[in-house]
C-alpha cells in the first residue's frame, strides 16, 4: 500500500493538472461498495494535503473533484444497494467483510442519514452503509439530503488535515534546521 500511495502522490505532484479528475476517481473508488475497502484513497488525500501545503497545488480543484466523485461513488452505491437488494454482500469483497457489513447495516438501521453522513468519515462502515441504505430502499432525496453535506465536508476536511500537518511539519522541519 505504501509504494502505492507514493506512486500516486508523486505522479500528482508531476501532473497537478490532473489531480482534480485523480480526485474524482479515488474519491469514487472511497465510496463505492466494492473498491472502498481496496483502495486507500484517504491516506492519498491526506497526501495530497501536503502537497497543498508545499504550494504544488490548490485545494478548491481538488475540493470539487473530491466532492463530486464522493457523491457519485455513494450515490452509485445506494443504486447497486436498491437495485439488487442483499445479494451484493454475498459478493467479493464485501463477503470477506462480515464485521464491516454487520457494523454498517446496525449503524443505518440505528441512525438513518446520520450514518450516511457520518460513513464518509469512518472506514469501518464506509464500505457498506451508501449500499445498506439503498437496500432499505431510502428515498433518493432523503439519501442526498445526508449524503451531499457529508460528501462535500469529507472532501474538504481529508485533504485540509494534510495540508494543516504538511504545514505544521515545515515550520517544524525550519525551526530546526534553520532552512
Amino acid at each position: 500500500m505504501q509504494a502505492l500511495l507514493g506512486h500516486v502522490v508523486d505522479f500528482v505532484a508531476a501532473h497537478a493538472s490532473w489531480a482534480p479528475y485523480l480526485a474524482f476517481l479515488f474519491a469514487f473508488a472511497e465510496t463505492l461498495a466494492f473498491l472502498s475497502i481496496l483502495v486507500p484513497s484517504t491516506m492519498i488525500f491526506i497526501a495530497v494535503g501536503g502537497l497543498i501545503a508545499t504550494g504544488s497545488l490548490h485545494l478548491l480543484p481538488i475540493w470539487i473533484g473530491a466532492s463530486l466523485g464522493a457523491l457519485a461513488g455513494s450515490t452509485f452505491s445506494w443504486w447497486l444497494g436498491a437495485r439488487y437488494g442483499s445479494h451484493l454482500l454475498a459478493l467479493w469483497p464485501l463477503n470477506r467483510e462480515p464485521r464491516a457489513v454487520e457494523r454498517s447495516t446496525c449503524a443505518f438501521a440505528r441512525w438513518g442519514g446520520g450514518a450516511i453522513f457520518a460513513g464518509h468519515f469512518f472506514g469501518p462502515i464506509r464500505s457498506v452503509v451508501f449500499v445498506a441504505a439503498g437496500m432499505s430502499m431510502m428515498p433518493s432525496l432523503r439519501f442526498q439530503l445526508a449524503n451531499f453535506p457529508g460528501a462535500l465536508l469529507w472532501a474538504y476536511v481529508i485533504p485540509k488535515s494534510g495540508e494543516l500537518g504538511g504545514g505544521v511539519l515545515g515550520h517544524l522541519w525550519h525551526a530546526v534546521t534553520g532552512s
